[in-house]
């Protein structure tokens, strides 16, 4: 039944009367019957047939008895009760066919599931992190997360710490740099994590106890996959693996190669790049640095190199010999 408005403009249905139409009814009961005028004060009374007139005198109006009332307030309810439960029967003669039939574990079935939308993603992390038994492994690109993103990822690994469960994190080196990441490991590292830093790294990855895997499928990580094929989650525990041997321990100095013409290993590393034809953006991604910090390094090769243009700088890298050096 809709809604009825009453004199104060409040919408309610006869489950839940106004105080106005409240007092009306029970004094119309108690009388017999009320003026129109009195019943102005609460027409919900009217509109919901708890008032009808007086066929003798016009101006009166008396009440429904209550019993009466129900009766026909309830009569529809228990109607749409039981048209809904025939409704419920006649959907269980149509699946009772299909109950004997046993679907595969969808655990098994489904390897890949795609997470669209950041509060998802998150949720899902939480709960198979949480569910982590022996190990984490974890690749973070970039020269630091924002420091809001590494508290959720204290939150995420604090429970893993009380537990005992190993901790392997691979940075760039200019995570090194990096507050709010330097605070992260100096918290979590004397329970148990480890960390390494590298140049340069693939996108962010984590495994939890080398069976479920959870890669980015965009660039703007609003879409993430989580893998559970074996043989796949076992690669990427590979890939990490090759990484991790590579890697600079977080507590060691990181072995710069020494400066060769006054161009020293990171400007290397971008003068390769640049060569291999990447952008300045490409470049900073891969290098966990800012697109300024890149172009300041690229300014100073230009300038060591005596370059006056790109197109040049290009040039006079893979004429100097600057690569082969690196070696």
């Amino acid at each position: 039944m809709e809604p009825k408005r009453c004199e104060k403009g409040s919408e309610h249905g006869p489950e839940e009367l106004c105080d106005a139409g409240r007092l009306l009814y029970a004094a119309a009961l108690r009388a017999g019957r009320v003026s129109r005028t009195d019943a102005e004060r609460a027409p919900c009374l009217v509109d919901l047939a708890l008032l009808h007139p007086d066929p003798d005198e016009s101006q009166w109006l008396r009440p429904v008895p209550p019993s009466i009332a129900l009766n026909k307030l309830i009569h529809p309810i228990e109607q749409e009760i039981q048209r809904r439960r025939q409704e419920a029967i006649s959907l269980a003669d149509t699946f009772e066919p299909f109950m004997t039939i046993h679907a595969p574990d969808p655990a098994a079935t489904q390897v890949i599931t795609v997470l669209e939308g950041l509060s998802l993603i998150n949720a899902t992390l939480d709960r198979v992190i949480n569910e982590c038994a022996e190990e984490l492994l974890t690749i973070q690109p970039g020269s630091g997360r924002k420091p809001e993103v590494v508290q959720a990822g204290l939150r995420r690994v604090e429970p893993l710490v009380e537990r005992g469960i190993r901790m392997r994190t691979l940075y760039q080196h200019t995570a090194r740099h990096h507050s709010a990441t330097m605070g992260y490991v100096e918290r979590i590292s004397p329970h148990g994590l480890e960390v390494r830093t590298l140049e340069e790294i693939i996108d962010r990855l984590i495994i939890v106890d080398r069976k479920v895997a959870f890669v980015p499928a965009r660039s703007d990580r609003q879409v993430a996959l989580e893998l559970r094929h074996e043989g796949l989650v076992q690669y990427l525990v590979g890939v990490f693996d090759q990484f991790w041997l590579h890697g600079v321990p977080w507590e060691e100095e990181i072995p710069y190669s020494p400066s060769v013409d006054g161009i020293g290993g990171v400007q290397r590393s971008i003068a390769k790049l640049l060569v291999e034809g990447h952008v300045d953006e490409a470049i900073a991604r891969r290098l966990g640095m800012n697109v300024r910090t890149c172009r300041a390094h690229i300014a100073k090769l230009a300038t060591a190199l005596g370059s006056g243009s790109r197109a040049q700088l290009g040039y006079l890298i893979a004429q100097s010999g600057l690569l082969e050096r690196e070696g």
